[in-house]
């Protein structure tokens, strides 16, 4: 079976190509960092079976997008809903946003592809 990760871009903000590639790149490593940040060890993360198998093939990643806040959020439920392993970026606004902390982009995933494909199979690529 094949495995992927996909994050989820809002397409409406219109943020510069180089902060659209650092949120990205803050929800590819959010499976692995928030429990980290959450105080549990490095060497005591249990990966799923299929984020190894991801890891071990190459780490393929697919962006797709949406065009609004809401969307982002109902992608993002439904993927939680289906028990996929999801996680939302909120930018803290220092840079972008006028100060204002907000909701950028989600990762969905490293899981099988048919799983998240449920999900964000009808979504435009970015």
């Amino acid at each position: 079976m094949h495995t992927k990760q996909v994050i989820v871009m809002r397409r409406d903000l219109k943020m510069r190509r180089g902060k659209e590639i650092a949120q990205g790149s803050h929800a590819t490593m959010s499976f692995l960092t928030r429990p980290i940040q959450s105080g549990a060890r490095m060497d005591r993360i249990t990966l799923s079976k299929a984020a190894k198998e991801w890891i071990e093939s190459g780490f393929t990643k697919v962006c797709v997008r949406v065009d609004s806040e809401e969307q982002l959020l109902d992608v993002y439920q439904r993927a939680k809903d289906a028990g996929l392993e999801a996680h939302l970026i909120t930018d803290s606004g220092k840079t972008e946003f006028d100060g204002v902390p907000t909701k950028t982009c989600c990762a969905i995933g490293p899981d099988y592809s048919d799983l998240i494909d449920k999900v964000t199979g009808d979504l435009e690529l970015y």
